[in-house]
């Protein structure tokens, strides 16, 4: 079964007087949808957003009404509707990160026939923005816009822990220790190390899947989210090849990146 979407934010939410409790539900029930869990019935719902099988029948009607769902009568589940792939459309198309950093990231790709990426937060996760695939491994060519990926467990997810605040970071980490706890010790050594590398070197290395090194650093601009370019390569050279080939072109893609970004007119948003 797909990770069940973290739901620490959505109490947060609740407990602020400010914000509208009958919107945040619904846009948890949106969140529990994940690639292997596209059709949900409501007692599957509510078991992954904690909210009581009343509220989510309710409000899945009403994100139905909405045209955000579609309802499966014959089989009693819900799947998201075509309004939801126009949303992501429209936040890609209309998004200054992605056109001023995805011409370069495409340029590097496919110059030196490898994979280069670009990720941003989400909770406990790091989710892909855009990805350019010129690597031979079929594996890695499917990744595409939108992909999830472990923090914990990725070069991207680390580099974002590293830039991240301390108490996001402290958040975070807690919530890998309990998810994590039968190897928590030998993870949280890798985190570490991954953390440092970032401060000293500019960029970490993780090799999560097999033959396959990822390498990551962080993009950050003054009042903007924190975004994470990678680069990746099918390989059995081992992680310091790997290094050596690929360091200087990922820390030049971002420096080329922050030019890009600065030189843009760049309102809110991702």
């Amino acid at each position: 079964m797909p990770p069940t979407p973290s739901k620490t934010p959505r109490r947060q939410h609740y407990e602020d007087p400010v914000v509208n409790r009958s919107l945040v539900r619904g846009v948890e029930i949106l969140r529990a949808f994940r690639p292997g869990a596209d059709q949900l019935g409501n007692g599957e719902i509510a078991e992954r957003t904690g909210l009581s099988r009343a509220t989510v029948s309710r409000l899945t009607q009403t994100l139905v009404e909405c045209g955000l769902l579609e309802h499966d009568r014959s089989r009693r589940t819900y799947r998201l509707a075509t309004p939801v792939l126009s949303l992501a459309h429209a936040m890609r198309a209309g998004s200054p990160v992605l056109g001023a950093v995805a011409p370069l990231m495409r340029t590097l790709a496919e110059k030196m026939r490898i994979n280069v990426g670009l990720a941003s937060a989400d909770r406990e996760e790091m989710v892909y923005l855009e990805s350019f695939r010129f690597n031979r491994k079929v594996a890695l060519r499917s990744v595409v816009a939108g992909q999830r990926v472990p923090m914990e467990l990725t070069s991207l997810g680390r580099a974002y822990l590293a830039a991240v605040d301390g108490a996001q970071r402290r958040a975070l980490l807690a919530q890998f220790r309990r998810r994590r706890s039968a190897d928590w010790n030998a993870l949280r050594e890798e985190i570490d190390a991954a953390m440092l590398s970032v401060h000293e070197k500019g960029y970490c290395a993780a090799s999560w899947q097999p033959e396959v090194v990822a390498m990551a650093t962080p993009l950050v601009l003054p009042d903007r989210p924190i975004y994470i370019l990678n680069v990746s390569v099918r390989t059995t050279a081992g992680i310091a090849a790997t290094e050596k080939q690929l360091a200087a072109p990922l820390l030049s893609l971002r420096e080329e990146a922050k030019t890009a970004l600065l030189a843009a007119v760049m309102p809110g948003g991702a």
